[in-house]
């Protein structure tokens, strides 16, 4: 409803120039009001679809009226129509195809009216003051509306990509925790059971408080089974959740797992501090270590050793055999087998441990290696940077869509500054160009001018010059003196290439040369 009542405005409107130009006692201006009218009217139905159509029925209504183009009835139609083709058409080409057949065209009328050029060079100026130049106000309004639009949806697609960010980043804190929750209580639940080892094998403690301690060690290693499970379960936003804990240093891990039972040496100590991820790496790597020693190779000594260089930090965590003391239990205690220790059994996590370890390693710029000794037993080697990487920039999905935005406004902002300046270099050049061309028509060679004599015919004036000029000035130039009177008609022909005076006028009286000058 509200583009109808636009186009009725519109329509009302281009219309008043039409009305006010009429004259109520010339019967035939009605009717060419009443054209225009009409048309005008078709050319606002037509110009949401078909915007170039209704400026190419303004331009043929104008045309008629005056080959300049410029009219008084149908100049407001122009600049509306134009202003709206700019606005409305999708692409450019077809317009400029538009705008050249109007000149072409108008040259054409020139030429078979054989009015002067001036006329067309008027119509030129009318084009592109008229239409071009709304035309282009209109794309640029038109790529100012998208550039806008544009920025509103990059607005929407950075928020909603920041939103699905601040999710992965809140799965992936998620994940963390659960990895720090399965190393921290596993590592806890395998020290209780070295412990419960120990308290099983004692000679201190009677039959059934050694099936007791049994009990308690196969009971921590089926938490610790069932933790693996489970601990994909994370709690709900804005639950607390568990992790390591906070601010442990390697060596009171190393001093934990000795109070534990697990024969630890721990080589220098106090272990250099590293920062960020790299020391959280660190920890992680003599956490997994002790760990996987506690699980498969109880008994056994642990021997951690940390070197450093100038940029970076080696830390080795090597186990021997296990002595499979707990496997000499009391009555009822069975002996386990040999301990698996490759490395997809390294931990007891079927693997994952070994692999979030490697994976924890390279987020921190390290590398992670893990093989079996000779003696049996297993080493864990990781090299950690004393500086860590820095972070990884964010997705540039954004910064292109924004590059590329400011790109299209430089663009609209270059062909709306380079496209009027062009128009105006060429419309120069093509006038510089049709006036040297009718100052060569119009030139008089001296030694012609020197043979006319007085009382010659034009025929005659034409056989006798050798290159007799095409056509003459069209008026004489601007100061030059009066005429001669009793003269029927003057023709100018130009005396120079070089400048518009002085001239040689030619005067006849009934079709012979009656005066002839050199006119300053």
């Amino acid at each position: 409803m509200r583009e109808r009542l636009f186009d009725l405005g519109l329509w009302l409107l281009l219309c008043v120039p039409v009305l006010l130009r009429s004259d109520p006692h010339d019967g035939g201006s009605w009717l060419q009001v009443a054209v225009g009218v009409v048309v005008l009217g078709g050319c606002v139905a037509v110009s949401r679809r078909w915007p170039l159509v209704a400026l190419g029925a303004t331009v043929a209504l104008s045309l008629p009226a005056t080959l300049e183009l410029f009219t008084p009835s149908y100049s407001l139609a122009l600049v509306a129509f134009g202003y709206l083709a700019g606005r409305r058409q999708e692409h450019t080409r077809a317009a400029l195809w538009l705008f050249g057949a109007v000149a072409a065209t108008g040259l054409l009328l020139t030429s078979v009216t054989r009015t002067s050029l001036g006329q067309w060079f008027t119509l030129l100026l009318a084009l592109a003051l008229a239409v071009v130049a709304p035309w282009l106000i209109g794309r640029y309004v038109r790529q100012y509306d998208r550039l806008v639009r544009s920025g509103w949806e990059l607005a929407d697609r950075m928020e909603r990509e920041q939103a699905a960010v601040a999710d992965r980043e809140r799965l992936r804190e998620r994940s963390r925790i659960a990895g720090d929750m399965h190393d921290s209580l596993g590592h806890d639940l395998a020290l209780i059971a070295i412990r419960a080892g120990a308290l099983e094998v004692s000679p201190d403690l009677g039959p059934e408080q050694q099936r007791a301690a049994g009990e308690l060690r196969r009971a921590a290693a089926d938490a610790t089974a069932r933790l693996r499970d489970i601990i994909g379960v994370l709690r709900e936003d804005g639950a607390a959740a568990p992790t390591s804990p906070p601010g442990e240093t390697v060596e009171e891990l190393a001093a934990r797992a000795r109070a534990s039972g697990l024969a630890v040496t721990l080589a220098p100590d106090p272990v250099p501090t590293l920062p960020g991820m790299s020391g959280l790496a660190l920890h992680r790597v003599v956490q997994e270590g002790l760990t996987n020693a506690a699980k498969h190779a109880p008994g056994a000594a642990v021997a951690v050793t940390v070197t450093q260089d100038t940029t970076h930090v080696r830390v080795r965590v090597v186990s021997g055999p296990g002595t499979t003391a707990a496997g000499s239990a009391g009555a009822g205690a069975q002996a386990p087998s040999a301990p698996d220790r490759t490395p997809a059994s390294a931990s007891g996590s079927g693997g994952t441990g070994l692999v979030g370890l490697g994976e924890r390693v390279r987020l921190a710029g390290g590398t992670l290696g893990h093989r079996a000794t000779a003696d049996g037993g297993f080493a864990l080697t990781a090299v950690l940077p004393r500086r860590p990487p820095a972070p990884l920039p964010a997705a540039p999905t954004s910064a292109r869509e924004l590059d590329r935005a400011r790109r299209e406004v430089r663009k609209g902002l270059a062909r709306a500054i380079w496209i009027p300046l062009a128009l105006l270099a060429a419309l120069g050049l093509l006038m510089a160009g049709v006036a040297l061309w009718t100052q060569a028509r119009s030139y008089l060679e001296p030694a012609d001018y020197a043979r006319l004599q007085v009382g010659q015919t034009l025929t005659r004036l034409d056989e006798d010059a050798e290159d007799w000029p095409d056509h003459p000035l069209d008026g004489p130039p601007h100061g030059v003196p009066a005429e001669p009177p009793g003269m029927d008609e003057c023709r100018y022909y130009r005396a120079t290439m070089l400048a518009a005076l002085p001239v040689y006028r030619l005067c006849f009286v009934a079709g012979h040369l009656a005066d002839k000058a050199e006119v300053p």
